[in-house]
């Protein structure tokens, strides 16, 4: 699968499928293909954040700049294994799984009091004062058994989120 120019092959297909854990048809792994192609306007087969933010959808996101840290420089394989996470396929351990990833800014494999917060002064931009977030997170983690000095690691956000009828999908048009 080097350069986008090239065609994508029967293999190629079912090599991204694996790489996904089948959250994607064969068609649905096409139609994301067509979609890289158009994002990656330079053609070496990787897209850039760039490329990336050129999505209004994507740019208009509150959270495109934690987002964009996990996807500067995907190849097609990656870029699929990346969008799986929002495929009804996709199991409710790989979504909290997902999102814990985005939740851990520094990537030390937890997620503390001032991560969360930060995700969720993203989320509510001018609607809600700092201490308004403050005070509505320590509620929400206390209720959970925790402070506001626990750090989660991923078993421990799974227990919080896991209980939780968690929707993240989204359609893949079919060309």
């Amino acid at each position: 699968m080097g350069s986008t120019s090239s065609m994508l092959i029967q293999y190629d297909i079912e090599e991204v499928q694996d790489h996904c854990n089948h959250a994607f048809s064969q068609q649905e792994i096409v139609s994301l293909y067509h979609r890289f192609c158009q994002l990656d306007r330079n053609g070496g087969g990787f897209v850039s954040a760039d490329e990336f933010m050129s999505v209004p959808e994507f740019a208009v996101n509150p959270l495109s700049q934690r987002l964009l840290r996990m996807l500067d420089g995907l190849n097609f394989k990656e870029f699929v294994a990346f969008l799986s996470a929002f495929s009804p396929r996709t199991s409710l351990q790989e979504k909290i799984e997902f999102i814990f990833r985005v939740y851990d800014t520094d990537c030390n494999g937890k997620v503390a009091f001032d991560d969360i917060l930060s995700i969720l002064r993203d989320l509510t931009g001018s609607f809600m004062t700092e201490q308004q977030r403050q005070k509505v997170l320590t509620h929400v983690l206390e209720e959970a058994g925790y402070t506001k000095n626990s750090h989660f690691t991923l078993p421990d956000f799974m227990k919080i989120i896991g209980n939780s009828e968690l929707k993240m999908e989204v359609e893949v048009p079919i060309d």
